[in-house]
């Protein structure tokens, strides 16, 4: 009995370490391949047509405003006054009434001056592989440039460019990095799961008909 606890110890340790050699190898090959396509200067960007605001709550679950956010919403506004893009694809999650990231993205868009008009909203980016899988598949987009913080970015990129878009980073400053440390935590796990995802071909939650950005 004790040869096969002990035998069985050893396979979790054996699953454990593979486990952690994975989550690092995934995490550094990801950011490896979108090293090139991310930047935080606006000079590095390509003109480009529609950029990719990606969500996030405009709150903290404290009530306190969500650094994330706003940083991103600056990030865009910054982008769109420097004639770099002429459309601003917002895409988050509307999961219930009382939670609407592309509304709320959309009315402090609009708040600091981007025409409403010049504001596209996807209502379904629940994943960020929906988010940018549907900037393709539904609004039609094979070249994108994406507004998020610089980890989420070499995600996002990566996912884009592996789905066959032509797509570039403009990273949003970041959050003190204790403030952060959960979402950069968790970043870790998600990039890893980006393989499991291109791996079983995993899709986003909703299709729909195509929706034609001028």
């Amino acid at each position: 009995m004790k040869k096969v606890i002990k035998n069985i110890f050893k396979m979790f340790l054996l699953l454990l370490a593979a486990g952690i050699i994975f989550i690092a190898w995934a995490n550094y090959s990801i950011r490896k391949e979108s090293r090139d396509f991310v930047s935080y200067k606006i000079s590095d960007v390509p003109e480009t047509k529609v950029a990719l605001l990606l969500g996030t709550g405009k709150t903290l679950s404290n009530g306190m405003p969500n650094a994330y956010f706003y940083n991103r919403i600056q990030a865009a506004i910054d982008l769109y006054k420097s004639g770099k893009i002429k459309y601003i694809l917002v895409s988050g999650d509307n999961s219930s009434k009382y939670y609407n990231e592309p509304e709320d993205m959309q009315l402090t868009l609009m708040k600091y001056g981007i025409p409403k008009e010049r504001i596209v909203m996807d209502h379904a980016g629940f994943r960020t592989l929906d988010s940018v899988v549907r900037a393709k598949d539904i609004f039609g987009q094979d070249k994108l440039v994406i507004i998020s913080q610089k980890f989420h970015n070499e995600r996002a990129v990566f996912l884009a460019r592996k789905n066959g878009m032509e797509a570039f980073g403009y990273n949003a400053n970041d959050v003190n990095k204790y403030a952060g440390l959960k979402t950069n935590l968790r970043e870790y796990l998600a990039k890893t799961k980006v393989y499991w995802d291109l791996l079983f071909g995993v899709q986003p939650k909703f299709g729909g008909k195509k929706i034609l950005i001028p």
